[in-house]
């Protein structure tokens, strides 16, 4: 794999979650050596800064079934239009989060260049323990980032399914979530109809994450571009990774996350990558946050020999 010219984002943005903290993961990143990991594997690495955002406590919430629905809004179209420019650079763009409603920033921004620039549809694995396939109607704490991969395909909120200026931003047969294991009832039948190839923690047992990821990896190539990864660090173990809002027990294990990371660094078809909901108020001496610099690293293409 050649190395990547990689441009990093930070996007500290606490909007979306239930849960304080997670607008430090950017800076929680950075101090785990994130540009000196990635120069070792022989990146030219450039630090973009970080996308402004508004403050939770300076903000009114507003509709409690869409929570800092502008805000957040207008952090994603922010982060569009810079992916944009990035892709248009030839550069690879690394995003930091911040919670996961960032998500729909960068593939609104990473669809849109493809589909405007090259006539291309891109395809989306995204890792997590959770379902993030909410809409206002259905999300039981009106949190925006339960509801981003919905969005992604196409569903929910129109002012934020239409951020990349088509609908979808990617279809449910070129997308895959990795990883569930704590998904809300009114979102089973979202995931269903959306046509996206879910793998649950069952799924890894019984099939082993070599089998799983090769069966996503099919999907995302399928027709498309390449691939954008979207890394909830939930979707580890709290073991591995306690410093995230929603932990959940019976996650990804430390080598299965890095072997889907290793596969996907195989197919040299990444597009662009984020790292999200990183809490360090909750973490141990940024355990959590070495673990994604250390998968980071695994996707682009560092090896064990």
């Amino acid at each position: 794999m050649v190395p990547r010219a990689v441009s990093v984002i930070g996007v500290p943005l606490d909007l979306g979650a239930g849960r304080r903290g997670v607008d430090m993961g950017p800076s929680a990143f950075r101090q785990a050596h994130l540009h000196e990991t990635l120069r070792e594997l022989g990146c030219d690495v450039q630090d973009a800064g970080d996308v402004p955002v508004s403050i939770q406590e300076t903000q009114d919430p507003g509709d409690p079934r869409r929570k800092y629905l502008r805000e957040i809004r207008d952090t994603c179209e922010r982060l569009r239009d810079r992916v944009a420019e990035l892709l248009a650079r030839g550069r690879l763009p690394v995003v930091l989060g911040g919670d996961h409603s960032i998500a729909m920033g960068t593939i609104a921004g990473l669809s849109k260049f493809h589909r405007e620039r090259r006539q291309q549809k891109v395809g989306l694995i995204w890792f997590d323990a959770h379902g993030d396939m909410n809409t206002p109607e259905t999300s039981p704490s009106g949190n925006i980032h339960g509801m981003p991969l919905a969005v992604a395909l196409g569903v929910g909120e129109p002012s934020l399914v239409n951020l990349a200026g088509h609908v979808p931003m990617v279809e449910g047969a070129r997308a895959a979530v990795v990883g569930l294991r704590d998904v809300d009832p009114a979102e089973r039948e979202t995931i269903k109809e959306s046509g996206i190839g879910a793998f649950t923690m069952r799924d890894i047992d019984e099939r082993g994450m070599r089998a799983v990821m090769e069966e996503a990896i099919k999907r995302a190539t399928s027709g498309t571009a390449g691939i954008h990864v979207s890394f909830d660090l939930d979707g580890v173990d709290p073991e591995h990774a306690p410093g995230v809002g929603t932990p959940s027990p019976g996650g990804m294990s430390y080598r299965e996350a890095h072997l889907a990371m290793e596969m996907l660094a195989d197919t040299d078809q990444v597009l662009s990558a984020e790292f999200v909901e990183v809490n360090p108020v909750l973490d141990h001496r940024n355990r959590t946050a070495k673990l994604g610099v250390g998968l980071l690293a695994s996707l682009l293409g560092k090896k064990i020999l």
